[in-house]
């Protein structure tokens, strides 16, 4: 005989999940955004620094990249100013606190968080270069790449590999 299963509005291990993730997530935030943590260790700074001075790197070549300054990088004819939300840090987050929510192996959340810092970040970096190209050679159109396309492709891109890293985590 078939088991019978709950529906997955009544399975607690949903409920436990997503409570676990409302709470972490809003710890994680909360730790990002207070300034007395700021002051001790920015890690919004130093992850913003990070990702400017990789996606000027990958600009330089074109001939394009005038400087770079805290979370600015200065193009001719335009300036990117990556701030948290377009820096790649929260669509980290939202990827690894669904992992450290999920009942797995912390062996497999350890391979889970570092495949996807790393992926999260290549991905980011290629979008920043990108929206960085478009927006010299393709000024008018840079809003609308901006607004409607690269801000939730990191959404969508931590939610894939989150369900990649789901059927990888419920392997034997």
């Amino acid at each position: 005989m078939a088991k019978k299963t709950a529906p997955p509005s009544k399975n607690p291990l949903i409920w436990k999940f997503i409570a676990t993730y409302i709470i972490l997530m809003g710890l994680s935030l909360l730790l990002l955004g207070l300034e007395s943590v700021k002051e001790i260790l920015d890690i919004n700074g130093i992850y913003t620094r990070m990702i400017i001075y990789l996606s000027a790197l990958i600009l330089k070549p074109f001939g394009i990249v005038q400087s770079i300054s805290g979370s600015v990088i200065n193009l001719k004819g335009i300036a990117l100013n990556v701030l948290f939300g377009c820096n790649g840090l929260e669509a980290f987050l939202i990827y690894s606190v669904a992992i450290l929510s999920f009942p797995a192996t912390k062996q497999k959340k350890l391979i889970g968080i570092t495949a996807g810092f790393v992926i999260i970040q290549i991905i980011n970096v290629l979008r920043i270069a990108g929206l960085g190209l478009i927006g010299f050679y393709f000024k008018q159109y840079f809003h609308y790449f901006h607004i409607y396309i690269a801000q939730g492709m990191m959404i969508a891109v931590a939610l894939v590999l989150f369900l990649f890293w789901l059927n990888y985590a419920q392997q034997e």
